[in-house]
């Protein structure tokens, strides 16, 4: 399968889990798709101000790598800045939140895998 840019559906979602305002998830890949793989390959924008509250991954895991810009992001109780090129991986139980403090869009590709 291929999925270009254009062709991903992009969902609108607003206080996800308890975060700040607006973000966009780019579908590159859905849950029908990964073959009981996973639920979500996506390139996430996160506009100013914007955040995804604080979750747990109890029987998935997912992972963020960061694109483009600045992302306050909280690994269970460590706070810490990614940039272009960090990620950060959730699972087994442990939580964590990505907010974006700055005045640029942070982007960031989250795969959700069970």
């Amino acid at each position: 399968m291929i999925r270009r840019k254009e062709e991903a559906e992009v969902i609108v979602a607003e206080n996800v889990a308890g975060g700040n305002a607006k973000i966009y998830k780019n579908m590159m890949v859905n849950a029908s798709e990964m073959l009981g793989m996973g639920r979500m390959v996506a390139r996430v924008v996160l506009p100013s101000g914007s955040s995804i509250g604080e979750h747990a991954h109890v029987d998935d895991a997912e992972l963020y790598y960061i694109l483009k810009g600045e992302a306050t992001v909280t690994d269970n109780d460590k706070t810490e800045i990614l940039h272009a090129g960090d990620a950060v991986f959730t699972g087994g139980g442990a939580r964590h939140s990505i907010a974006n403090m700055t005045d640029e869009d942070v982007e960031f590709l989250a795969v959700i895998i069970e």
